[in-house]
């Protein structure tokens, strides 16, 4: 082992530490099991819609925190257009910070963020520059997409190309979550019920046939 792989593992390790120490010792991790602890939170700030976006940037690099809540809340607080806006600013810096953490550490993060079947499912597109494909991961709902962040950041693709891609490819689901969360807020009810009912049919099909898309894709690459 090379001395300037040793200093970024023990840098990874001081890292991955601080963070598991604030989550435990502030009870972060409690406020992404809560809605409506997470919602107090987030009004009882000074400074709501940077909490806010501090909280979707967490919930990013920190890859196995689910993103859904936040994106809601997004919606519920602050309207769909709004809403949108802020889940997407932190969304795009988390997702750099994400990229930029992968593409220092490299493999000793990837081992760490990422499991091991993940990471063999998407390195393919990742080796091949596979911009259209790596959108539309993105894109279809049900795709680990925090830690295709990490796996892009180990790849050749440049910074402004994956911002852009990632960007992009979140927004639709972004906007659904803030205008589901903007119904909620409302209490129209049924009409939340319906959004849901579809998203969630769409997610659980995306996810049960997802090695067949990712073949599907990956034929069509070829």
């Amino acid at each position: 082992m090379n001395g300037k792989l040793a200093y970024r593992i023990i840098l990874l390790a001081l890292l991955v530490g601080l963070v598991a120490f604030a989550f435990i010792h502030f009870d972060l991790y409690l406020l992404f099991t809560n809605k409506n602890r997470l919602i107090d939170h987030i009004r009882a700030s000074r400074f709501d819609v940077l909490a806010f976006i501090g909280i979707q940037i967490i919930q990013v690099v920190i890859a196995f925190i689910p993103g859904e809540i936040s994106g809601f809340i997004g919606g519920y607080l602050y309207g769909p257009v709004c809403g949108t806006l802020y889940s997407t600013i932190g969304l795009t810096l988390g997702s750099w910070i994400a990229f930029m953490l992968a593409r220092f550490f490299g493999k000793p993060l990837l081992a760490r963020a990422v499991r091991k079947e993940v990471f063999d499912k998407f390195n393919h597109f990742m080796e091949h520059k596979g911009l259209v494909v790596s959108f539309l991961l993105f894109l279809i709902p049900g795709f680990p997409k925090d830690y295709l962040c990490y796996i892009m950041g180990a790849s050749r693709i440049p910074v402004t190309t994956f911002i852009v891609v990632s960007t992009i490819g979140r927004f639709f689901g972004t906007a659904m979550l803030s205008i589901s969360g903007n119904i909620a807020y409302r209490q129209q009810y049924v009409l939340l019920a319906i959004i849901t009912a579809a998203a969630l049919i769409v997610s659980v099909l995306a996810w049960l046939y997802h090695d067949k898309i990712l073949e599907i894709l990956k034929g069509r690459k070829q």
